[in-house]
């Protein structure tokens, strides 16, 4: 909303957006600008689509905008977007509007003619808000948006339920040289061995664990990429490899990018955090938290989503409980 350079695409194109792939047509913008107190006049139901490192300067430009009727979705939250969200709200003094995040839905990229490329559409994930019972009440506006989306249990499930945030960062440090050199790879298809999908399982067994240590399971990983697009869920490695829209996913050319810093910062390190304070071991996540800090150069244990910044600091299990199914 404040970028200059995705304003100035869009008034090039006259507020018209042209996408191919999964979606073929061209849709026309009723308003597009960088004033959110115009924006938020004229809409209820607001979808902040960004990476979730912007979060902060987002909510800050819309907190003395928003009233009692508007809904905020974050599409592609990580882990705990909607608690973080709802706590950066309180400390700005805004008016408690509702939160609820889902998974990101689109695979998309945007081409060199401005065409918007939808590669991919996810068939089915979660929604979940920081509670259990604004989860309930956001259901029918979720159903009526999104038809394939399913209530989570709680928002921790629904978190962990990010296939993104299980793989990325790991491929990336088991490939690290080849990113780092910029070749160019089939990120999901070329950049996995035996031992790199040993290495995945041995991080989803973790989020497993977490999961049922605040009352929730997650779907096999393979299954849920099945769930997603479709594909061979007989096993990790050929599911990846059958996944339709992963045949374009190129890796990225440089480690300084959001597979580490966005879904270690925000997905591993709270998970860590919310495994420790249950009591869970999680040495596998605890060194891909590691890893990536050297690799960035970036201690992502204190600068990512920490429990203190979703408002969550010095709570025990019971208590987390206790709020997320309230």
């Amino acid at each position: 909303m404040r970028d200059r350079d995705t304003l100035s695409w869009l008034d090039s194109t006259r507020g018209r957006l042209r996408a191919t792939g999964r979606l073929e047509g061209t849709y026309a913008l009723s308003w597009f600008g960088s004033d959110a107190a115009a924006l938020l006049a004229r809409a209820d139901v607001v979808i902040v689509a960004t990476t979730v490192l912007a979060y902060p300067e987002v909510i800050e430009h819309l907190a003395s905008h928003l009233r009692p009727r508007h809904r905020l979705i974050l599409f592609s939250s990580k882990l705990l977007g909607a608690v973080h969200v709802e706590h950066l709200l309180r400390r700005l003094q805004a008016a408690a509007v509702p939160v609820v995040e889902v998974d990101a839905l689109f695979a998309s990229r945007l081409l060199e003619d401005r065409t918007v490329w939808i590669r991919g559409i996810k068939a089915w994930t979660l929604f979940s808000a920081a509670k259990r019972s604004v989860t309930a009440a956001f259901a029918p506006l979720i159903a009526e948006l999104f038809g394939s989306l399913e209530p989570a249990d709680n928002v921790v499930q629904r978190g962990l339920t990010d296939f993104g945030a299980l793989a990325h960062a790991p491929t990336m440090i088991a490939n690290m040289n080849a990113v780092s050199r910029g070749e160019s790879f089939l990120f999901y298809r070329d950049g996995f061995t035996e031992q790199t999908v040993a290495l995945l399982e041995a991080c989803e067994a973790e989020f497993h664990a977490v999961a049922r240590a605040f009352g929730c399971n997650l779907v096999p990983m393979a299954t849920l990429l099945d769930r997603y697009y479709g594909c061979d869920a007989t096993s990790v490695h050929r599911a990846m490899r059958s996944v339709p829209n992963y045949r374009h996913s190129q890796a990225p050319t440089t480690l300084e990018h959001r597979f580490l810093r966005e879904d270690v910062g925000c997905s591993l390190v709270p998970l860590s955090q919310l495994a420790s304070v249950a009591g869970v071991p999680t040495p596998t996540i605890d060194a891909v938290v590691h890893l990536a800090s050297v690799l960035l150069g970036d201690d992502l244990r204190a600068s990512g989503r920490t429990l203190e910044r979703v408002g969550w600091q010095g709570l025990g299990p019971v208590e987390i409980m206790r709020s997320i199914n309230g």
